[in-house]
C-alpha cells in the first residue's frame, strides 16, 4: 500500500493511493485522524486499510488532493550521516566506526511539491537524496534479525542541509534543521510491497542533471542495523523516521559548487517507491510556518 497524509477541501485526512485515485480512511475506518494514531494501531490498522481499499468506496482522485509529507510530524527525525563509501571519499573523512545518527528538527518537514527555500542567511543550500524507513512498532532492544518487524514502510527524504550552518556545530543540527529543509513522501510504501530495501536504486536530479546515483546495497549501516544500534539507547515509537544517509553526489563536492539556486527543481527517485520532487525558491519575506506562533 501507499499511505498518505493529504488535504482535500480544506481538510487534513489520510488514505492510501490506489491507481490515480485516493482511499480515503479518515471517518471510515478507526483510529484514521492521523498517521501517527494510524501507524499506532500495528497490522489492525493495515487490514482495515486494505478492506478500506477492497470496497472501492470514498475515493477521491489523486490530482483533487494535495499531498502532505506521509508523517508531516514525526515524534523523531533522524538521520545517519557517512553511510555511503562514495560519500566517505568525496568528503574527505574516515569512515566512521559507529553509526554517525544527527536530529532534523520535525518543523522542517514537507510534502511532495512543497517549496524548499534558500534562507537569506545563506547561499550554501545542498540537496541530499537519501531512502527513508518509518518505524511502525514502539520497540527498544530489537535484534538485527527482528528489526524488519518494527518497520512500517520506507518513503524518501531529501536532507537538505544548509552547508555553512552545519559546521557551526558538531552536532550539525541547526544546518539540518531550517525550515522547508526536510521534504518527505510523496507517500509511505509499506514494508510488504518492499522485498530488500537493501537493493533499490536512488538517482538524484536538480533539473535535468543526474547528480546522484547509486544503489542502498551500498550503506555501510543497513536499515536493520541502524534499528539495533539505535534501540539500544533510546525507545523508537510508531511514526518516527529514519533517513539512512546520501550516496556520492552533493553539491558541495561538485566543482564549481552545485549548490541549490531558487528557480531550480530537485527530483529523487528510488526504485519500489517513486519521485520526491519539490521547486527551489527564495525564501519569502517574513516566512512563519503555518500553524506556528
Amino acid at each position: 500500500m501507499k499511505l498518505v497524509t493529504l488535504i482535500h477541501n480544506g481538510h487534513r485526512q489520510i488514505g492510501a493511493v490506489v491507481g490515480d485515485s485516493v482511499a480515503i480512511a479518515t471517518g471510515h475506518i478507526a483510529h484514521a485522524d492521523n498517521m501517527l494514531d494510524f501507524l499506532s494501531c500495528g497490522q489492525t490498522g493495515m487490514a482495515a486499510m486494505r478492506d478500506l481499499i477492497a470496497s472501492g468506496r470514498h475515493r477521491i482522485n489523486l490530482p483533487e488532493v494535495q499531498l502532505l509529507a506521509p508523517v508531516p510530524r514525526p515524534g523523531k527525525f533522524l538521520g545517519i550521516g557517512l553511510n555511503y563509501a562514495d560519500h566517505i571519499s568525496e568528503t574527505g573523512r574516515e569512515k566512521p566506526e559507529y553509526p554517525t545518527f544527527f536530529t532534523k528538527q520535525s518543523s522542517c518537514v514537507i510534502g511532495h511539491g512543497a517549496a524548499i527555500h534558500c534562507p537569506e542567511v545563506s547561499e550554501k543550500v545542498d540537496y541530499e537524496g537519501e531512502l527513508g524507513f518509518v518505524i511502525g512498532k514502539r520497540c527498544r532492544h530489537v535484534p538485527v534479525n527482528k528489526a524488519h518487524e518494527v518497520i512500517a514502510g520506507f518513503t524518501i527524504c531529501n536532507d537538505v542541509t544548509v552547508r555553512d550552518w552545519q559546521q557551526r556545530t558538531p552536532t550539525w543540527t541547526l544546518g539540518k534543521s531550517f525550515d522547508t529543509h526536510g521534504p518527505m513522501g510523496p507517500w509511505l510504501v509499506t514494508a510488504d510491497e518492499i522485498a530488500d530495501p537493501h537493493s533499490l536504486n536512488l538517482k538524484t536530479w536538480v533539473d535535468d542533471e543526474l547528480r546522484q546515483n547509486a544503489n542502498t546495497g551500498a550503506m555501510l549501516f543497513n536499515c536493520y542495523e541502524m534499528i539495533a544500534y539505535l534501540t539500544q539507547a533510546m525507545t523508537l515509537e510508531p511514526g518516527d523516521v529514519i533517513s539512512t544517509g546520501t550516496p556520492a553526489g552533493v553539491g558541495v563536492k561538485m566543482k564549481p559548487r552545485g549548490y541549490l539556486k531558487p528557480g531550480q527543481t530537485v527530483r529523487i527517485e528510488i526504485e519500489g517507491i517513486g519521485a520526491l520532487v519539490n521547486p527551489v525558491i527564495a525564501e519569502p519575506e517574513h516566512f512563519c510556518l503555518q500553524g506556528a506562533l
